[in-house]
């Protein structure tokens, strides 16, 4: 394992670099994100590759690079940034953490929710220019506040548990049959919820039907003077509405981390008609980025990465059928198919046919695509060789 090379990309985290080295990987980190060309001729050699969610994994640099790509990890909750069908068609898995920063993502949601009730960001302002405005107009608590969120995931239902504990009362809309955490209610609509809260906190993914979710009608439904967090993806919400309602006072104030066009580094400048506002709390996306997140995606994704090649486990892969296997026993064999009928009983009657004696077995699927994961303790070399040209294998691997 030790001539594996990783390229970790967009300035990983030194424990991402620690837990792969400790393990014998070949390790090369660079600070910036990469484009297509780039990306392809850095990965001539490299089985796996780190990113963050400035990097794309398109199907151009699939195509070109799949052949030898075992894995990729996006250090980050999102995955729009790879194409997670055009990878699983190359065979390569992909993984995310999905929960590693979520207590840093809450903190900063319930942070922004005090400083726009208390209107911190314009006391601020005024005490850097030198006005001293000692007034509790428009300043509130936020105990017993109503807050709304879209979006029950991981994130969504731990904001619920802390705004709670903080006295809020909390109401929550989602797609999916989600259940209510603590005295949280659950909403039939969105505009069931938009018609009930006075504060509003965005927390779903980046897919398509998400895009726009917030326009002008979704903020015609909003009660008068509430409040509007955005730490999900920036293009959910509809900037040119936003500031519209942001200007006429019907939105009184909004805090958003994300948005739809963002500087690729610190040296491209961040232009929005937001920053023209007094009432919006602007950060550059470091909704995740505290150093206990940081620390624990590293370890978390480097790991995910390490199991799979060392054990072919695609527990959490966002992309593959998941299996947790058990520990080895013999020779491994990770084996991705299509979900086809019949390719089992030649896989197995195979490995019979080679003498090969199976001590241990697990088989997943998800979609169009199968895989198991065989321990076979007697076999010899010509085996491995004609696994990999089994009908409907897309990849085989020994460990």
């Amino acid at each position: 394992m030790g001539a594996m090379k990783a390229l970790l990309l967009e300035n990983i985290h030194d424990e991402a670099v620690r837990t792969l080295r400790s393990q014998g990987y070949d390790v090369e980190r660079l600070s910036k994100a990469l484009g297509e060309d780039e990306l392809i001729e850095a990965l001539d050699g490299v089985d796996l590759l780190g990113i963050r969610s400035r990097t794309g994994v398109t199907r151009k640099v699939i195509e070109a690079r799949g052949q030898s790509l075992t894995a990729v990890g996006a250090f980050c909750i999102g995955t729009n940034q790879m194409d997670l069908p055009a990878l699983a068609e190359a065979g390569v898995a992909a993984f995310n953490a999905p929960y590693s920063n979520t207590r840093s993502v809450v903190e900063l949601v319930i942070g922004e929710i005090i400083a726009l009730a208390r209107r911190l960001g314009d006391r601020n302002t005024q005490m850097h220019n030198g006005v001293w405005r000692k007034s509790a107009v428009g300043s509130h608590e936020i105990r017993g506040r109503k807050l709304g969120i879209v979006g029950y995931g991981n994130i969504g239902s731990q904001l619920s548990v802390l705004a709670e504990a903080m006295g809020m009362r909390v109401w929550f809309y989602d797609k999916a049959d989600k259940l209510p955490l603590g005295n949280a209610q659950k909403c039939d609509s969105l505009e069931e919820l938009l018609q009930t809260v006075e504060t509003v906190s965005i927390h779903v993914d980046g897919r398509k039907d998400n895009i726009a979710l917030f326009g002008p009608a979704e903020f015609e439904m909003m009660r008068p003077r509430s409040l509007l967090i955005n730490c999900s993806r920036g293009r959910i919400v509809d900037i040119d509405a936003l500031v519209e309602n942001l200007r006429t006072g019907h939105i009184a104030g909004a805090a958003l981390d994300v948005f739809p066009s963002e500087p690729r580094s610190g040296d491209e400048p961040f232009i929005s008609p937001l920053t023209t506002l007094d009432n919006v709390i602007l950060t550059p996306h470091v909704g995740g980025s505290t150093q206990e997140a940081q620390v624990d995606i590293g370890r978390y994704v480097a790991n995910k990465l390490i199991d799979y090649t060392e054990n072919a486990s695609t527990s959490m892969s966002v992309n593959l059928p998941d299996i947790t296997p058990a520990p080895v026993v013999g020779t491994r064999i990770g084996h991705l198919h299509r979900n086809i009928p019949g390719v089992m009983a030649h896989l197995n009657r195979l490995v019979a046919d080679h003498g090969g004696n199976v001590v241990y077995q697990a088989l997943a699927t998800r979609g169009e695509y199968g895989y198991t994961v065989l321990d076979i303790a007697e076999t010899d070399r010509g085996l491995l060789s004609d696994v990999a040209h089994l009908e409907g294998t897309i990849r085989a691997r020994v460990l």
